[in-house]
This record gives C-alpha cells, sequence and structure tokens, in this order.
C-alpha cells in the first residue's frame, strides 16, 4: 500500500465510456509519484480511455480522479495544464506553424493573458527541443516533417510545460529504433528528476523497462505492479491468451511472441 502523499495521480472506482458504449468497469488504481508507469492490454482493453481520464479529456460515469490527493476537477484549469501535462495519438497541430512555435504552445499556462513568452518560456522551449534532437529545425514548418519528426517535436511541446506528470499515449508512434532509445532515456531522466510518467504503449518489451506496469483487459485493470515481478509477467501472458512470453535476455524483460509446434 502506497502512503496517499506518494500518490501523483489516481482513478477510484472509475467508470467510462463514448456517448453509450461502455468502455472502464470500475478501475481503480493508484499511480506512484516519481515512477514511470506502462498501461498495457489488448487492443479495446481501455488503455486510451483510461489515460484520457486521466488527463481529464473525457468525462466519467461514476468515480473519480485525483491529482496530488485533489479532485481533478477541482483544480482550476490553469494550475492544473502547469502541473499536468498531456500527449495523446495523431495530435493535431497546424502545419504552418513553426516546430519552436509548436513547442512553445506547452508554456501557455504558464503565460499570462495576450503576454509575450519570457525568458523563462523560451529556455524552456529550447530545453526541450534540444532533449527530443529537434532543435535543429526550429524554423521549420510542421507540415514539412516526417511522421518521426513530427512526433519528437509534439513530445517537445509535452516535455515544455515542465509539468510533475506526463501522461503520454502512444509516444513511440513513427519513431525508428534509435529515437525509440533516446525516448526511454529521457523518460529516465524524468523521473530521475522526480516527475511521474504514465505512458500507454503497445510495444511490450518497451513497456517492461518501466518502474511498474498496469494491465488492463476488458475495461477491467487485471493486474498492477513492478515491472519485473513474475506475478506482472504471468498477467500479461494470460491477457494476451498465452501468444506471448516474457523471458530475459541481456538483463532485459522482453516479451516474446510463442511459438507452437506445427501440427504433423
Amino acid at each position: 500500500m502506497i502512503a496517499t502523499e506518494l500518490i501523483a495521480i489516481s482513478a477510484q472506482q472509475i467508470s467510462a465510456g463514448i456517448g453509450k458504449h461502455p468502455i472502464l468497469h470500475g478501475v481503480t488504481l493508484a499511480l506512484a509519484a516519481g515512477r514511470w508507469t506502462s498501461i498495457v492490454g489488448p487492443n479495446g482493453a481501455g488503455k486510451s480511455t483510461l489515460l484520457r481520464v486521466l488527463a481529464g479529456l473525457l468525462p466519467v460515469g461514476s468515480g473519480q480522479v485525483l491529482l496530488h490527493g485533489r479532485d481533478l476537477h477541482a483544480w482550476p484549469r490553469r494550475e492544473r495544464a502547469q502541473h499536468l501535462a498531456w500527449l495523446g495519438q495523431n495530435e493535431a497541430a497546424a502545419d504552418d506553424l513553426t516546430v519552436y512555435d509548436v513547442a512553445m504552445l506547452g508554456r501557455l499556462p504558464h503565460q499570462g493573458w495576450m503576454q509575450p513568452p519570457s525568458a523563462a518560456d523560451h529556455a524552456a522551449v529550447e530545453q526541450a527541443l534540444r532533449s527530443t534532437q529537434a532543435w535543429e529545425w526550429r524554423v521549420r514548418p510542421l507540415g514539412q516533417l516526417s511522421g518521426g519528426e513530427r512526433q519528437r517535436v509534439l513530445l517537445a511541446r509535452l516535455l515544455a510545460v515542465q509539468a510533475q506528470v506526463l501522461l503520454m499515449d502512444e509516444p513511440l508512434a513513427n519513431l525508428d529504433p534509435p529515437h525509440q532509445a533516446d525516448w526511454l532515456q529521457l523518460v529516465r531522466d524524468l523521473v530521475a528528476r522526480g516527475c511521474t510518467v504514465v505512458s500507454v504503449l503497445h510495444e511490450l518489451s518497451m513497456a517492461l523497462q518501466a518502474d511498474d506496469v498496469a494491465v488492463l483487459a476488458q475495461g477491467r485493470l487485471r493486474h498492477h505492479g513492478a515491472a519485473q515481478h513474475a506475478a506482472t509477467h504471468r498477467a500479461l501472458e494470460q491477457v494476451f491468451d498465452e501468444r506471448i512470453t516474457i523471458h530475459s535476455v541481456a538483463g532485459q524483460w522482453l516479451a516474446l511472441p510463442r511459438l507452437h509446434a506445427p501440427a504433423c
């Protein structure tokens, strides 16, 4: 049991859906501060829905989300946006905006109405773009970038917020393996600085690099535990119908397809 003051964000008996279609059913999940939690599960498990609920982007039918022990919707919008940052799937952004301007959007929660960016805003944007190796494109329009380059700019926008809690839905989309490795190091650096990272990932082997893993299936939480624990590995194998197996290879946990002997 984690002490309440050490919980960054939590869902308490959350039920939610889209329209009249129920997706989440009584999900309770407490995510520790200063740790990286990956949310995983089969297609249609409710992973993205849960992350959107945690971000306050999707209303709940019942239950409550707490950010640092306070009801998420009791936070003033500006203050909440300073503490909680979001990167969604296929995020939209105007193609004619420069890379620098897109990253600067992450500083809006820190700026006064109609106020120009401060020196601190410019420093945060430069740091974010350099962290994602996008600084050299800063004057290019977003529409001129490849999918992977665009994803790195949107990640920089997230980092520019300098929030303590970062929620990322499929952050590795369009990233090649070297930049996936860069993202992994970036997340570890954020956690080392005390940030809380919550990611939805389809890349199970990457998800197993997290501190903790939350396993969803059919809109329900099946397991929540440390990524290296055998119980977590077993839960993953079960929700994927025994079609994967978890192995340690060169000191890292990998999710591999389970190969069955061909029928004679």
